[in-house]
C-alpha cells in the first residue's frame, strides 16, 4: 500500500518535473535547460531540506504542531540580513560575494544551533522541551534586535532588508547549489542510516532507553542534522517557517504510520511536488501574478491552526 502511495507520488512529481522545465519553453533549449534546470534543482534541495527536518524534528519532540524555526532561526535569519545591510549600507550589501554571504549564514546558524543545543546537553534532566523555550527565548531577542536595527538604517537600506525578509522560490543563485547539494546528500546518508533508530526514538525517551538506544547522543546527533539542513534551505531561498508543517500534515494523512523509511521519502515527494507544481503554476502559468512563498505560508498557518484547534499534537 506505501509501495503504490510513493509510486503515484513519483510519477506526479516527475510530470511536474517535466511541465516545470517545458511550459512556454518556446524551444530555447540552450538557454532554458540550465536557467530551468538550476531553479528545479534548488526547489528540489529545499523541498527535501525542510520537509525530512520538519518530521524529524516532530519525531523528536513527539509533536506535530512544532518545527526547527521555532527555534528562532528565521528570526536569526532576518538579523543576519539587517546586520549586513547595516555594516555594508544597501548596495554594500547587494555587491557582497553570495557564496560568501551563503557561508556567513550559514555558519552563524549553526553556532546558534550548538549553543541552544547546550543547554540539552549540559543538562541532567536532559529535558528537550527546556531547550525548545531557550530557542523560543532567543528568536525573539532576534527578532526584536533586527526590528531596532531596521529602525535606524536609512529607508532606501531598509526596502532591501525587507525583500531579503521572504523566500523567494523564483530568484535562487545557482552557484550556491553544489555547496548545498554536497551539504544535503552528506546529511542524508546518516539520516537514512538513522532511519530504524528514528523509529525506536519515536517511541519516547523512556521507551529508548530500554530498548537500547544512547538517547541523548542520538538525539544531539540528530538535531545538529535539523540544524544543516535547516541553514542550507534559509540560506539558500530564506525563511519559510509554516512550509514544513504543511508538508508534513499531508505526510501522515497519507502515510498512517511511524516507519522513518516511509516517512522520509514520503515528505519529500509531498514537499517537491508542492513547491515544483507550485512555481510551474505561478511563474509559467499565472505569468507571476502571485508568489509562491506567500501562499505556502498561508496554507501551512491553517494547516497550524487546525492541528491546534482538533488537538491533535502528540
Amino acid at each position: 500500500m506505501y509501495a503504490k502511495k510513493l509510486i503515484i507520488m513519483s510519477c506526479g512529481l516527475l510530470v511536474s518535473m517535466v511541465l516545470f522545465m517545458t511550459v512556454n519553453s518556446s524551444g530555447n533549449w540552450d538557454f532554458v535547460l540550465p536557467f530551468r534546470g538550476g531553479k528545479l534543482l534548488a526547489l528540489l534541495l529545499v523541498a527535501y531540506a525542510i520537509s525530512i527536518s520538519t518530521v524529524l524534528f516532530q519525531t523528536l519532540t513527539a509533536n506535530r504542531i512544532l518545527t526547527p524555526y521555532i527555534m528562532g532561526f528565521d528570526s536569526l535569519y532576518l538579523l543576519i540580513q539587517s546586520a549586513l545591510v547595516l555594516l555594508l549600507g544597501g548596495l554594500g550589501y547587494a555587491m557582497l560575494d553570495p557564496s560568501f554571504k551563503f557561508s556567513i549564514e550559514i555558519g552563524i546558524m549553526l553556532i546558534a544551533s550548538l549553543l541552544i543545543f547546550s543547554s540539552l546537553l549540559f543538562s541532567n534532566t536532559g529535558d528537550l522541551y527546556r531547550m525548545i523555550l531557550v530557542g523560543v527565548i532567543l528568536g525573539v531577542l532576534f527578532r526584536s534586535l533586527a526590528s531596532f536595527i531596521q529602525r535606524i538604517i536609512d529607508p532606501d537600506d531598509f526596502a532591501v532588508v525587507q525583500n531579503a525578509s521572504f523566500a523567494q522560490f523564483n530568484v535562487v543563485n545557482t552557484s550556491l547549489l553544489q555547496i548545498s547539494l554536497v551539504l544535503i546528500v552528506g546529511v542524508s546518508v546518516v539520516i537514512w542510516r538513522l532511519r530504524h533508530i528514528l523509529d525506536v526514538m519515536a517511541l519516547g525517551r523512556e521507551h529508548a532507553i530500554n530498548l537500547g538506544i544512547s538517547y541523548r547522543r542520538c538525539n544531539m546527533l540528530v538535531l545538529f542534522l535539523i540544524a544543516i539542513l535547516v541553514s542550507v534551505s534559509t540560506a539558500l531561498v530564506g525563511p519559510v517557517s509554516f512550509f514544513g508543517l504543511l508538508v508534513s500534515g499531508i505526510t501522515y494523512v497519507l502515510m498512517k504510520t511511524h516507519r522513518h523509511a516511509i516517512l522520509i521519502p514520503a515528505a519529500f515527494l509531498v514537499g517537491a511536488l508542492c513547491l515544483v507544481s507550485g512555481q510551474m503554476l505561478f511563474e509559467h502559468v499565472l505569468g507571476m501574478k502571485a508568489v509562491l512563498s506567500v501562499v505556502v505560508e498561508f496554507l501551512g498557518g491553517i494547516v497550524f491552526l487546525v492541528f491546534l484547534l482538533k488537538r491533535k499534537a502528540l
